[in-house]
């Protein structure tokens, strides 16, 4: 894709879709399987032993209607697929951009083989005119990669983050990299946050839940306040999503990058 809505980055890039985290309040599921095709998910495609949950296309799956041929960005609907033949297009995309790696999946969850994140790797380092943008749930992965080997020497382009929407959630493991970010969304709770709470992090992103969950949850502006406040003790550049427009008022949104501060 190389346009997004997603306020903070210039492009996704999706070589790998489907998570097996099961949030209620995920986004990236209600539109894999708003576009995926029941009569896709029942097709039996050659996976090359994969276990059943995960799915791995060298070339797009596609299917006909009315003599037209379409391609198929969700087969599989939520579950794990490495769309193979996705690895080249930054490499393709001549003008640097920021791009967030994997939208539609947590590239660094369990089940996902370390052959997938090293060919997610190697493609971004062929293409080093862009900022790369991962995210996870699951940061514990990138110190068992780094311990294996597997995570590639610091870059200036690469940024790592984890995802924290409650106090139950652990914070970043370590300092992997000298770019790290923390996302804070969807906001579910006041959070006690102090100095420290954020580690080395350079970055805090925070945003409220979108969608029309039953029991969706609307953060209050002192929560917001509490967080920033911990954050600017450290000095990190804050972005606030669009989703707190309602909460804040545009005179209190910030929405500061990193690398764009002196």
């Amino acid at each position: 894709m190389k346009k997004t809505k997603i306020e903070w980055c210039d492009s996704t890039w999706n070589p790998i879709t489907g998570c097996l985290h099961g949030c209620e309040y995920c986004y990236a599921r209600r539109i894999a399987n708003r576009f995926s095709r029941p009569h896709c998910i029942a097709v039996d495609i050659p996976v090359k032993n994969m276990p059943l949950e995960l799915h791995e296309l060298d070339k797009p799956f596609t299917t006909t209607k009315n003599g037209k041929e379409k391609a198929e960005p969700y087969p599989f609907a939520f579950l794990p697929t490495f769309h193979r033949y996705k690895l080249d297009e930054p490499a393709r995309w001549t003008k640097p951009r920021t791009i967030f790696v994997c939208s539609m999946a947590d590239l660094f969850g369990d089940w996902v083989p370390d052959s997938w994140i090293e060919e997610v790797f190697r493609a971004c380092e062929k293409a080093p005119q862009h900022r790369y943008l991962f995210l996870t749930k699951n940061p514990q992965r990138l110190g068992t990669l780094a311990t294996k080997g597997k995570l590639p020497k610091w870059k200036d382009n690469w940024w790592f983050g984890s995802t924290v929407t409650d106090m139950s959630m652990g914070r970043y493991p370590g300092r992997i990299s000298d770019n790290t970010f923390i996302s804070i969304e969807p906001l579910l709770e006041c959070m006690d946050v102090g100095l420290g709470s954020f580690g080395s992090a350079k970055w805090l992103i925070i945003g409220a839940e979108t969608g029309n969950r039953k029991n969706k949850v609307v953060p209050q502006k002192h929560w917001i306040d509490l967080i920033c406040d911990a954050a600017d003790i450290t000095h990190m550049a804050v972005f606030m999503k669009d989703s707190l427009l309602p909460i804040m008022g545009e005179e209190n949104m910030r929405r500061e990058f990193p690398w764009e501060v002196d």
